[in-house]
């Protein structure tokens, strides 16, 4: 974790979450150069749609695509989330497992997007904010044992993105909300089994 001292004794910043605020940061930058090429930079990179495999960008856009979004809003209510929940969980997993989380989310929901979806354009890192709650409610997991908080926000959370893919027209995101949520769920489970992070100990 890396401080920045502003000023000779001035207040201390600490970098404590280094994948997430790198990520928010890419994301709004992102964000930037989507305002200022009128859209260009998202078609080009920051979204992921069915194309070419012979085109070097196709594999570009598999990953980059979460850090593209559709308006500040949109950039907004996600980067809330990450924040909230993105330390926690690389102080318990570490950086290089967040950013591997991030990785395999971007990479899973890009490519069943293109198998499934291809005349839509996907973008947004809610696939990753949603990986990111199931990963959550799972880390104070032991071997073999299910959290009773991770069935609660399977019901609740993946419930309603069910619902709400059943009966609204947006059935895209929402089949992206739980796909990153099946990502961070199964990934929550290996890590803990492998003994990942902060162990816990009965008394």
């Amino acid at each position: 974790m890396k401080t920045f001292q502003i000023g000779k004794k001035g207040l201390r910043l600490s970098w404590n979450a280094p994948v997430t605020l790198s990520f928010v940061a890419v994301c709004a930058i992102a964000q930037v150069l989507n305002f200022l090429t009128g859209g260009a930079s998202n078609r080009a990179l920051f979204s992921v749609y069915a194309s070419s495999l012979l085109d070097p960008l196709t594999y570009l856009r598999l990953v980059l695509h979460v850090f593209g979004h559709s308006g500040w809003e949109h950039l907004m209510n996600n980067a809330m989330y990450l924040l909230i929940l993105g330390p926690m969980l690389e102080e318990k997993y570490g950086t290089k497992n967040m950013a591997l989380v991030i990785l395999i989310t971007a990479v899973v929901t890009g490519l069943l997007n293109m198998i499934l979806f291809p005349d839509i354009r996907l973008l947004g890192a809610s696939g990753v904010v949603f990986a990111m709650i199931l990963l959550s409610s799972i880390t104070s997991a032991e071997d073999g044992s299910i959290p009773v908080t991770f069935l609660l926000v399977v019901l609740l959370y993946i419930g309603q993105q069910i619902f709400e893919g059943l009966t609204m027209d947006d059935q895209i995101s929402q089949f992206t909300h739980i796909a990153g949520g099946a990502v961070g769920s199964v990934l929550g489970f290996v890590m803990n089994r492998k003994g990942t992070g902060t162990k816990t100990h009965s008394l």
